[in-house]
C-alpha cells in the first residue's frame, strides 16, 4: 500500500514565513518611493549626468521623464513590473527592483527620447548609478 505524500509543517512554515517578508519588504519600498518620488527622480537624473552616462538637450525633461517611470512603477501590478524587469534580472546577484525597472526604462524607452542625445555605459554601470540613489533614500530589509 502506498503513503499518502504530505508536506513537512515546519518546511512550509518556512516557505511561507519567507514569502511573507519578501512581499512585506517590496510593499514597503513602494510606500517609501511614494514619499520620495520626486526627490528620487531628480538623484537619479543628477548623477546619471554626473557620472556621464546619460547626454541630453533639457536635463528637466530627463527628471520629468524619470519621475514618470516611477509613477508607472507605482501603479504598475505585479506581472507588469516581472515583465519590465526580466531581460534586466541578471545584472547583479541580489537585485533591487526599484532599480531594475528604472534601469530597464533608461536603457529600452530614454534612449527613444526626443530630448537624450545618447546613453553611455553598460547596463551593469547605469544599474550601479541608479541604485547608489535609490538604497540612499529607500532602504530594502529582505
Amino acid at each position: 500500500m502506498a503513503r499518502d505524500y504530505r508536506p513537512n509543517v515546519r518546511e512550509s512554515n518556512v516557505i511561507s514565513r519567507l514569502d511573507s517578508a519578501k512581499e512585506a519588504a517590496r510593499t514597503g519600498a513602494l510606500n517609501k518611493l511614494y514619499e520620495v518620488q520626486e526627490e528620487l527622480a531628480a538623484r537619479i537624473a543628477m548623477k546619471l549626468l554626473e557620472e556621464q552616462l546619460i547626454e541630453t538637450k533639457n536635463k528637466k525633461e530627463l527628471e520629468r521623464q524619470i519621475l514618470g517611470c516611477l509613477k508607472i512603477l507605482l501603479a504598475a501590478d505585479e506581472f507588469t513590473v516581472q515583465y519590465r524587469i526580466a531581460p534586466m534580472r541578471t545584472l547583479v546577484a541580489r537585485p533591487n527592483f526599484i532599480s531594475l525597472y528604472v534601469t530597464a526604462f533608461v536603457v529600452e524607452d530614454l534612449i527613444k527620447h526626443r530630448s537624450i542625445v545618447d546613453v553611455y555605459g553598460t547596463n551593469e554601470q547605469i544599474y550601479s548609478c541608479v541604485n547608489q540613489q535609490v538604497t540612499k533614500l529607500i532602504p530594502m530589509l529582505a
